[in-house]
Formats: C-alpha cells, sequence, structure tokens
C-alpha cells in the first residue's frame, strides 16, 4: 500500500535527520515539532445568487522565536491544515536561513478562486481577515501572497484590518500595491532570488551561464520571473510549464515572445500558446527532459521517487515549497544532483517583505536597485552558510540549510528560556 503525501510529516523527517546530523538531542529541537498555534475559522460568504456559502480557513503559527510570525496566505481548493502547518514550518526554517528577523506562519482558504466573482472573492477576503485578525497584526504576524492570491487580495486584507483599527495599518501585510505602502521589488523578488541562487550554483561549479539549458515547471509569478531574468543572462529555456501543460523546444523558447503573447491577450495561463517549433509536453516530461537545470515552481510533491529515477538535470533549483519528496530527495542525492532547497532558493520573496515591513513601519521609501542589491547580498550570504555547512557535514544542500536554520533557532531558545 503506498503511503499517502503528507507534506507535514515530510517537514519533520528531514527536521529530525538534520538534528541529528548536529548531534541533538530531541529534547533540544522538539519545539519546533509542534506548531505555537493553529486556527480553524469557517467563513460565511454571500454569494452573488443570493445563497449563503461556507469556506474553511487556515491560519498557523509555528514560531515566534526570532519575530514575528511571517507566511504567505493561499487560495486552494486542496488546501489541508497539514499542508499550512508544512508550510508554517518551511518558513520558519526558511526565515533563520536568511537570518532576518522573522518567525514562520501561513493560511490558507479551502476554495477554488476560479468558481468566485470579484465580489465574492473580495467578501471572502473581508471575512477569513475578520477570522484570523485576533492573532495578526505587525508586531505579531504578517500575511503576504501565496498561490492564487495577489497585491489586490493583500490591498483588501490590510483594509479590513485598518478598518477594525481604526486607522491605517500597512504594515500588516506584505506583498500589497505600492499606492498603499508596497515595495518596489517584491512581485518579481522570489524569482530573482531563484535567479541569483542559480548563478551562484554555476559560479561554484565553474559552468558558464551562456547556453545553460533550463526547464521551469510552473510559469506563475515565480517560475516566470526565475526564466525570464535567467533568458536575459544567457540562460536558454528549453521547457515550461502551467496548468495547461507543457511547451518545449529543444534550442530554446523565446520567453520574450511568451511573455508579450501573455501581456496581449491578458491571461493567466499559457492555453493557445503556439510559437514556432514549440511542443506540447506533459508535466512529467518537462520534469524528466534533458537539461542542465531544472526548477520546479509549482506546488509540493511534484518530484516524487518516481520521477527522481528519471530526472536527467544535473542541478535542481527549487522555486516552489517543498517539491521535493523526501524518498526523492535521496535519490536525487544518490544520483549526484545538486538541489538548492526550497527554504534558501525561494526566501527571496520573504527577504524582500521584510523590507517592505521596515519601510512601513519607519514610514520611508527605498528605490528598486537598493532592494536587489539588498536582496543579493542577503541571500548570497545564506547561500555561503549553507554550502559552508553542507561541506562541513559532507551533505546534501538541504540538510545544510536545514542545519543552519535549526542551530539558530535552537540558540535563540536557549537565549530566551521557556515561560514561565
Amino acid at each position: 500500500m503506498v503511503k499517502e503525501y503528507n507534506p507535514y510529516d515530510e517537514m519533520l523527517a528531514t527536521l529530525d535527520e538534520a538534528a541529528t546530523l548536529l548531534g541533538l538531542r530531541e529534547s533540544e529541537y522538539s519545539f519546533l515539532r509542534y506548531p505555537e498555534r493553529e486556527l480553524i475559522v469557517s467563513i460565511p460568504v454571500q454569494m452573488d445568487n443570493g445563497d449563503v456559502k461556507i469556506f474553511t480557513g487556515y491560519r498557523v503559527q509555528h514560531s515566534s522565536l526570532r519575530g514575528p510570525c511571517k507566511g504567505g496566505i493561499r487560495y486552494h481548493q486542496d488546501v489541508t491544515l497539514d499542508e499550512v502547518k508544512a508550510l508554517a514550518a518551511w518558513m520558519s526554517l526558511k526565515c533563520a536561513v536568511v537570518n532576518i528577523p522573522y518567525g514562520g506562519g501561513k493560511g490558507g482558504v479551502r476554495v477554488n478562486p476560479e468558481e468566485l466573482s470579484h465580489r465574492e472573492l473580495l467578501n471572502l477576503t473581508r471575512r477569513y481577515t475578520a477570522g484570523i485578525l485576533p492573532i495578526i497584526g505587525p508586531e505579531k504576524d504578517i500575511p503576504a501572497p501565496d498561490v492564487n492570491t495577489n497585491a489586490e487580495i493583500m490591498g483588501w486584507i490590510m483594509d479590513t484590518y485598518s478598518m477594525f483599527k481604526g486607522y491605517s495599518v500597512p504594515g500588516v501585510v506584505t506583498g500589497k500595491p505600492l499606492e498603499i505602502g508596497g515595495s518596489l521589488g517584491r512581485r518579481e523578488a522570489t524569482g530573482r532570488g531563484v535567479m541569483f541562487c542559480t548563478l551562484e550554483v554555476l559560479a561554484r561549479l565553474g559552468k558558464n551561464i551562456e547556453g545553460t539549458t533550463v526547464a521551469v515547471q510552473g510559469y506563475g509569478n515565480v517560475g516566470r520571473t526565475a526564466a525570464t531574468l535567467l533568458y536575459n543572462k544567457g540562460c536558454k529555456i528549453i521547457a515550461i510549464s502551467d496548468i495547461t501543460g507543457g511547451y518545449y523546444k529543444a534550442d530554446g523558447l523565446n520567453i520574450s515572445e511568451i511573455n508579450k503573447f501573455l501581456e496581449e491577450t491578458s491571461q493567466k495561463t499559457l492555453a493557445g500558446y503556439q510559437g514556432e517549433g514549440v511542443t506540447k509536453i506533459t508535466n512529467e516530461e518537462l520534469l524528466t527532459c534533458e537539461c542542465d537545470i531544472l526548477i520546479p515552481a509549482a506546488l509540493e510533491n511534484q518530484i516524487t521517487a518516481k520521477i527522481a529515477n528519471n530526472v536527467k538535470a544535473k542541478i535542481i533549483v527549487e522555486g516552489a515549497n517543498g517539491p521535493t519528496s523526501t524518498d526523492a530527495d535521496k535519490i536525487l542525492a544518490e544520483k549526484g544532483v545538486l538541489l538548492v532547497p526550497d527554504i534558501l532558493a525561494n526566501a527571496g520573496g520573504v527577504i524582500v517583505s521584510y523590507f517592505e515591513w521596515v519601510q512601513n513601519i519607519q514610514s520611508l521609501m527605498w528605490d528598486e536597485d537598493e532592494i536587489n542589491r539588498m536582496l543579493e547580498k542577503i541571500i548570497i550570504s545564506a547561500f555561503n552558510d549553507v554550502w559552508k555547512k553542507a561541506e562541513e557535514k559532507k551533505t546534501t544542500l538541504r540538510m545544510g540549510a536545514y542545519m543552519v536554520a535549526i542551530e539558530r533557532l535552537v540558540k535563540a531558545k536557549k537565549i530566551r528560556g521557556i515561560f514561565p
């Protein structure tokens, strides 16, 4: 019988393995195995036809040891509490890896937003915000965009929270529109961080950027930004995909043409794109195609053990959270695939979210060049820490990243102690 995938169990397995490599007793890190707080809310929404429909929402705060909880909110029909718990834990580890003063949190609503009108989506967001309002705030827990949420939805959350408070509170969320306190560079930050990590790996291995072949699973905000930036640097993007399927061209896709197609047709998907020499492929074919670098930038559990056995990429840079199962991780390591883990590779988003929060609470604004410069400095510094730890312990970059994060969190716990 095949074991059912549980993202929180996957997180725990990796956490335990890394802690063991550090020589920690379970009592020293057991606080990381349990979220500090889990909130489940029911969300009644009056639909356009007058009916009232109830949706389920979650907000999990995994750790506030190193600062306010931080993490996105996703709207997806398959959201579960275990998924949100895992994502919150990965956020705690991610913030510790890049050494910013945040803990980890995550939120989600079990809904297919494509089935809601704009007004229904607004009502859902406001009611969900009201439900989690007691535990969020600039000093407590700061949401951000995630799967199927965006700057507009963050604006609604900020407005709802502000109406309850009686004054404008831009620092309650990040990833907002610029006009109400958002930060330059935030929308591209996660994909830009993936690009920085990819270039750093190539530099460490002494490989040329020009002509390096790249496949990108998931052509949403993260995947599209990473693909575009790497394309502009000279990489050959040979495959991309979204929910409509994969698109492949051995001698390189015209990413500029694809982006123009999406902008001119105002489409959210690649459906209907027919570039010269482009072949439609399946998701599995993309993940297992001949390429130098694979960037999974969709959802969790995409590279399973079955897929891992057939992966031909020499390098994987995780743009999504939890895209590789623990079983697949071991197979890839045995095959000699160099994998840059999610809690490092996609940390660009939370780094620039931190910049946005700082700008909000200090009532200032940095220009985009400064934002991108500071992002690169922080993520490359974190990459160095992880690389050094992995070499020291003779292990994978994932274990290296987990060990860096766990050490910082355990040290913070020892300093703060247990209350009362």
